[in-house]
């Protein structure tokens, strides 16, 4: 952007920073800064529990729009679920005691759009009491197989941030053939499964999972916009093939048949799709073959049967192989966390307290650890899916989000406010260090802004809900 419209801009961000927080006197001021990385559901919930006690919050988001999993991972037509979640968000935001700053990327080396402030520059510069991650599981996770990286091997979540709108995923180009493999059996699988029924009306969609029918992560709920569309005698063919491996579960393979179709005659509110749906069960994938000109062509796979594991059953291979035919292969096995992001990391995810607390039971999960110096890392602490990625719904995240906010509160009660400088001043002087750098930061005034004009956009069209699909587009109705 250039100077001029950065001008203006700037100075509203500025201004609005710098008023007296209009909070009713019966709110007590802690006199604490508590900055939260991420504006999802665990954010937005545990923001409201800081600024309840009385703590100003500095909310910063990777997005220009605030929501994340919310706003941009539930499907894209369930408008009226989404609307309510975005209803009870309005309010929280709109709370004197809170900040929003959109479009500000938080990573420990900055370069290029990887981020544009890092942990320690957000330290320096605003000295918070506390500083609270909760930007999701951004990272995308694979199995760590060959052929991962061919042209048309995608992670659900891409497609989900593309269906969705999320800039710069909306713009993103994939390639779908007409027979899709989705690796993996829980809600996502049918979410993606969905969006190619129904939007791309591809010929075929197979699931893939390594254990067995019974195993299904997916909900009922959610499998009805598809179920029409399973193929019922592929399917029954599908379970006889995996019968002999199903462990005790083999007995009750009618009643599993009947389980998974038990939806098909319900019509989806999408309508008819030509797509057939199928499943393909105790299959571990190991490899995915390609074509002369690199594209996929099969998804190679290790038989497996189902053996006991406590009271469930775990995926044991078999050493015998089969090739199910795919040329486009999506994974929908789960998230990580973004490594870059600056915090220490530990197996799976970043690094939290391993001392249990005697007195606190389970406060030491929130909080992060550094393994090098074996030390809790004062004041930081990760809630959501930062703490256990893909780790339930919004519900889940927002229940995770107060229970941590829970522990960042009772840290607090333990540290000394501050009282060296008014913390407007302090979120001015990062406004101004993300200014030189380029970094348009977004009030949550002027994300009403917006939101205000793609309501009056839906409106003009007849559409039940618009959204600008690109910054540059957002950027231009804010000029």
């Amino acid at each position: 952007m250039t100077n001029n419209q950065w001008e203006m801009p700037c100075r509203l961000v500025v201004q609005a920073l710098i008023q007296p927080n209009t909070m009713s006197d019966t709110v007590k001021r802690s006199g604490h800064l508590v900055v939260v990385i991420g504006a999802g559901p665990a954010g937005i919930y545990g923001a409201r529990k800081l600024a309840e006690a009385g703590h100003e919050v500095l909310l910063l988001n990777r997005d220009i729009k605030p929501g994340g999993l919310a706003e941009y991972g539930i499907y894209f037509n369930k408008y009226r679920m989404k609307e309510g979640i975005r209803a009870q968000f309005r309010k929280i935001l709109s709370d004197p005691h809170i900040q929003y700053l959109g479009n500000v990327r938080i990573g420990n080396v900055r370069i290029g759009h990887l981020a544009e402030v890092t942990l320690d520059e957000l330290r320096a510069t605003l000295n918070p009491s506390a500083i609270v991650v909760a930007a999701g599981a951004q990272g995308t996770k694979f199995l760590g197989i060959p052929g991962e990286q061919l042209p048309g091997v995608y992670h659900a979540k891409d497609l989900v941030y593309h269906y969705n709108e999320l800039p710069p995923f909306s713009q993103q180009h994939f390639q779908i053939g007409q027979r899709v493999a989705i690796v993996g059996i829980g809600n996502v699988m049918v979410d993606i499964a969905h969006w190619l029924t129904h939007e791309k009306k591809v010929a075929e969609v197979i699931a893939v999972a390594r254990r067995g029918p019974a195993q299904r992560a997916y909900t009922d709920q959610e499998i009805k916009s598809i179920a029409a569309n399973i193929d019922t005698a592929d399917l029954r063919a599908e379970i006889e093939r995996v019968r002999a491996r199903l462990g005790t579960d083999s007995e009750n393979v009618e009643a599993i048949y009947q389980l998974l179709t038990k939806h098909i005659h319900e019509v989806s509110k999408d309508g008819d799709s030509p797509t057939q749906v199928k499943f393909r069960f105790l299959s571990s994938p190991v490899e995915i073959l390609h074509d002369a000109d690199g594209h996929p062509r099969a998804l190679r796979v290790e038989n497996t049967e189902l053996v006991p594991k406590g009271e469930d059953f775990s995926a044991r291979g078999l050493g015998t192989f089969t090739e199910i035919e795919a040329d486009t292969i999506i994974f929908a096995v789960g998230d990580s966390v973004d490594f870059s992001l600056g915090l220490p990391c530990g197996k799976g995810g970043y690094a939290t307290n391993p001392n249990p607390d005697a007195e606190h039971p389970g406060t030491e999960a929130y909080e992060v650890f550094d393994p090098e110096s074996d030390h809790v890392i004062p004041g930081t602490f990760v809630i959501g899916w930062s703490r256990q990625a893909s780790d339930g719904l919004v519900g889940k995240a927002r229940q995770d989000g107060e229970r941590g906010v829970a522990v960042v509160n009772h840290y607090l009660e333990t540290v000394a406010p501050q009282t060296d400088e008014a913390t407007g001043a302090r979120i001015v002087k990062l406004i101004e260090a993300l200014q030189t750098r380029g970094v348009r930061p977004v009030t949550y005034a002027e994300v009403q802004r917006l939101e205000a004009i793609e309501k009056e956009i839906a409106a003009q069209r007849g559409l039940e809900y618009f959204r600008f699909a690109t910054n540059e587009a957002m950027f231009t109705h804010l000029a």
